[in-house]
């Protein structure tokens, strides 16, 4: 009977939300194949901004990057300008086309930090809302425009599962993290007991576990995460 309140539950979230507002409609990205130098312009002589791993640190699944912009080379060669997974918050930088599969996605999440939600949306338009945990005053969620890096599935059980979707910003209070860079996410409530809708978590975004779970079995690495005040 639990498991079909749930359902029906998520089932009215994306029915009364799709009215709402529009977001972009498709996200370019591109599936790295390879390690890869992330410049300050679309030239290999430019200063290196980043160096970005071919395979994500959790999972090992394809680092996947959302394409902000496109330009040639002084040799003629096609560059992306990507978001990149890392400190400062809202970094970027170009890399040869030839260093990935270019691909697309037509989800991203926008979470309101005020307002303590997460919209999604699917080409554009809202197919969910759903109520979330935000940081605390002393440990407050970023602002700025991120991106999902992986998805980790989470054995059942264990706390924040039963996913947990790192994204691309950093906490600006916290440089490590039980044992981490301090990177912020998405994930569940398992095994923790503050209220949705409420502000007390160490800059983590999180979701009741039947909505984590729906957002995992959706949207995939490179997906847009924009965070609001």
């Amino acid at each position: 009977m639990l498991r079909l309140a749930v359902a029906a539950s998520l089932v009215l979230t994306v029915a009364g939300a799709a009215s709402a507002a529009r977001e972009p409609a498709v996200q370019q990205l591109v599936a790295l194949d390879r390690r890869v130098a992330a410049r300050a312009a679309p030239d290999a002589q430019a200063r290196r901004v980043a160096v970005i791993a071919a395979r994500t640190p959790l999972t090992g699944s394809r680092t996947t990057l959302p394409v902000i912009g496109f330009a040639l080379g002084p040799g003629g060669g096609q560059w992306l300008h990507v978001r990149l997974p890392t400190r400062p918050n809202g970094g970027t930088g170009w890399i040869p086309a030839s260093a990935g599969e270019q691909l697309t996605t037509v989800w991203s999440i926008v979470v309101h930090r005020a307002a303590r939600r997460a919209d999604v949306y699917r080409a554009g338009r809202l197919e969910a809302r759903f109520p979330v945990v935000v940081g605390k005053p002393s440990t407050p969620t970023p602002l700025g425009s991120f991106f999902v890096v992986e998805e980790v599935p989470l054995a059942a059980g264990v706390t924040e599962g039963p996913w947990a979707l790192p994204i691309s910003g950093y906490s600006n209070v916290l440089q490590t993290y039980s044992g981490g860079p301090g990177e912020v996410g998405l994930h569940g409530t398992v095994g923790l007991d503050d209220p949705l809708g409420s502000a007390s978590s160490h800059g983590c975004i999180r979701l009741a576990p039947g909505a984590i779970s729906w957002i995992a079995a959706r949207v995939g690495p490179g997906t847009p995460v924009a965070v609001k005040g």
